[in-house]
């Protein structure tokens, strides 16, 4: 083993000690600023405890041989796989989850991207996400996209609902996005996401995770994955989620790292509006309507605008009826069915007929109680 792949083996064995993380890293740095993580694993038992004043298990050979053993397993599987090992102390470890002492010491990933961009927004929600959530998450990720003048890295969790929306936002834009894995990276978690996983890598994108391929899964991962997801981003974004859940955890330790923290608004009746709300009435997040919004919240720098705008049609190829039912959802805003009849003076077969249209052509979007918004 060369020098570099003997350096990344302690790394990774140091990372896997019990309790390790980048705050006692730095203490143990400043304590005794000679041990590196090879020599923690050459010296004997006395040397540390001389070194660094306490005496502790982790410094017991058996401990310290059982982590090397690891190390050299966990080695092959990344070797093999084309695994990329992110230390702490590498220029590609990620300067903003730097910041956050409780950061893990060691990141495994597969695919291509800065994580050090100049714009990154983590967005989150409930896995039950509504047509509401998912158009704001659409919306807003293609906006960004267009404004900022370097695409922003959207971060996710891969789950369900609002995380796979972020992540199919993205890749729609042709932005890259970072899919944060509670799991190791040789068990893609939720197994239906794998071929959104595999998009990712090969759309400049990266899938990321804390975990060794030997470590087991369970259901502390997934809340320890959630400070990862708030310790990348400039910006955390809650789209929809009831009042409790793993992405108000997400939100609170965005707060807690000293970050943006952002959430679309919605109906009080609304479930999976509840915990935005409260967020927001609680002053713990910005009330955010759409992209200008968490530019502004973020501070980034945007795109300077061409001194000759061109104007271009909203909705191409409409019918008449199209563009009444159209107009009328834009000028009152949501409206049932039974509404637009009434106003439209339409047959109901022949409505019901045009709402399918617009529907496929992904312009209006059904909601819970019979209502339609625009997308």
């Amino acid at each position: 083993m060369n020098d570099a792949g003997n350096s990344t083996l302690h790394d990774i064995a140091f990372a896997s000690l019990r309790g390790m993380n980048l705050a006692i890293a730095r203490q143990m740095a400043e304590i005794a600023p000679g041990v590196d993580a090879q020599r923690f694993f050459s010296m004997d038992e006395r040397e540390l405890e001389r070194a660094f004043g306490i005496k502790t298990a982790v410094f017991s050979s058996q401990s310290r041989r059982k982590a090397l053993d690891e190390a050299s397993r966990e080695m092959e599987w990344v070797t093999k796989h084309g695994i990329e090992c992110i230390a702490w102390t590498s220029a590609r470890y990620p300067q903003r989850l730097l910041e956050c002492e409780d950061a893990p010491l060691m990141l495994y990933g597969r695919g291509n991207t800065d994580l050090d961009s100049q714009a990154v927004i983590s967005i989150v929600g409930t896995r039950r996400a509504t047509v509401y959530g998912t158009s704001f998450v659409e919306r807003t990720v293609a906006e960004l996209v267009e404004k900022l003048p370097t695409a922003p890295v959207v971060v996710s969790g891969l789950a369900l609902g609002i995380d796979i929306a972020a992540h199919r936002a993205a890749l729609n834009a042709g932005c890259p996005t970072v899919a944060v894995m509670a799991t190791g990276l040789n068990s893609i978690y939720p197994a239906v996401h794998r071929t959104e996983a595999r998009r990712i890598i090969d759309n400049g994108g990266m899938v990321l995770t804390e975990y060794r391929s030997i470590d087991a899964i369970h259901r502390g991962n997934f809340l320890a994955r959630n400070r990862i997801v708030a310790g990348l981003a400039d910006v955390t974004l809650l789209a929809e989620s009831a009042e409790k859940g793993g992405a108000i955890t997400t939100a609170r330790l965005a707060a807690e790292y000293d970050r943006h923290v952002a959430a679309l608004p919605g109906r009080a009746s609304d479930r999976y509006s509840r915990g935005c709300n409260k967020l927001i009435a609680d002053a713990r997040a910005a009330l955010v309507q759409d992209s200008d919004d968490i530019i502004a919240l973020a501070g980034w720098p945007t795109r300077q605008k061409p001194s000759m705008p061109v104007q271009q049609t909203l909705f191409p190829e409409l019918d008449e009826n199209e563009t009444r039912v159209v107009e009328l959802i834009r000028t009152h805003g949501e409206l049932h069915q039974n509404e637009l009849a009434a106003l439209l003076s339409l047959p109901f077969h022949v409505l019901a007929a045009t709402l399918m249209d617009l529907e496929f052509k992904r312009i209006v979007a059904q909601i819970p109680g019979g209502r339609y918004m625009l997308v």
